[in-house]
């Protein structure tokens, strides 16, 4: 009978360039190395510590280091609640946090993922848009590359917006249907968010909701310049991202390392709002993805590796 792995959790407060205290979390396997280091990128109005807890837990008992941040605004983090001021704030946050860790020595020869979940999907791609040869893959759990048409304000509606988000950023008015009913199958689920205090459950504020409309509709306009190894799963049913952009990434993506998992019937929260059943056969799928790529390594340690003894060889001359 396998021994499951046990888990140390840690929690920390870091500071951003902007002097606001950010909330970092991460789960280590205990008494044994990592077989590679996960980076989480939450949704819209979700926050690490409790809803990514399960998503977290799983990957960490398959052997794997994860490393969660909640964003301003969101979760334990400094910022008003719900509001995302700018989205180069959050890419630049993250980037900072996450390379920080990727940069300690015993880090340093692991492979390195993302794992970002709807808006956290976008966060993802713009991080590797940022760093392109830094990332060793991603996965991106129904990620949001286009807000799905239920969702999305007709063109009117985004005029008004841009215009009102400049003189009210901070104003809740955009009329939207509820996310959370939407989003996650399993009642229990809808109700453990509705009862997290570190969830954001108000109406989406202007500046918000226009930054995650600039954002995915960028995003949407460069798929083809996605070039890392990326795992991407969409449930059909889900009616908060667009699954057809899903596709479209699969297809356009420059990377010749992709994967696309459709699963039927189930909605947009894959990694924690579906049945337990149905939540087996996503985490089956993602394991198995980043197992059999951190198995072999990637281009960039040996790259790096060369580099390194390069230095080495030029500051003994």
């Amino acid at each position: 009978m396998a021994i499951e792995t046990e888990i140390k959790y840690e929690e920390e407060f870091i500071r951003n360039s902007r002097g606001l205290k950010l909330y970092a979390c991460r789960w280590l396997p205990q008494n044994e190395a990592s077989k590679a280091l996960v980076f989480i990128c939450h949704g819209y109005a979700m926050e690490c510590s409790i809803t990514m807890n399960s998503t977290a837990r799983r990957l960490a008992k398959a052997g794997f280091a994860v490393y969660g941040l909640d964003y301003e605004g969101h979760g334990k983090s400094e910022g008003l609640q719900g509001l995302v001021n700018n989205f180069d704030d959050v890419i630049n946050d993250c980037s900072y946090y996450f390379t920080t860790i990727c940069e300690k020595e015993e880090n340093k020869k692991k492979m390195r993922y993302l794992l970002g979940e709807s808006m956290g999907g976008a966060v993802a791609l713009l991080l590797h848009r940022k760093k392109p040869e830094y990332w060793d893959g991603a996965i991106l759990a129904a990620p949001m590359c286009k807000i799905a048409d239920e969702m999305r304000p007709n063109q009117v509606m985004i005029g008004v917006l841009s215009a009102l988000s400049k003189m009210a950023p901070k104003w809740r008015i955009v009329p939207t249907q509820d996310i959370i009913d939407l989003a996650f199958k399993d009642p229990e689920v809808r109700k453990q968010i509705r009862a997290n205090p570190y969830c954001y459950k108000g109406k989406p504020r202007l500046k918000t909701a226009f930054e995650l409309l600039r954002v995915s509709t960028e995003i949407e306009q460069n798929l083809s310049q996605v070039s890392l190894p990326f795992l991407v799963l969409h449930g059909e049913e889900d009616k908060v991202t667009d699954k057809s952009v899903s596709n479209e990434l699969y297809e356009v993506a420059s990377s010749s390392d992709k994967t696309i998992k459709l699963y039927p019937g189930m909605w947009h929260g894959l990694l924690y709002g579906e049945p337990a059943e149905n939540l087996k056969i996503v985490f089956s799928d993602i394991i198995k993805w980043l197992e059999e790529k951190s198995q072999y390594g990637s281009t960039r340690i040996e790259r790096e590796q060369k580099e390194q003894n390069e230095d080495i060889v030029r500051d003994s001359k």
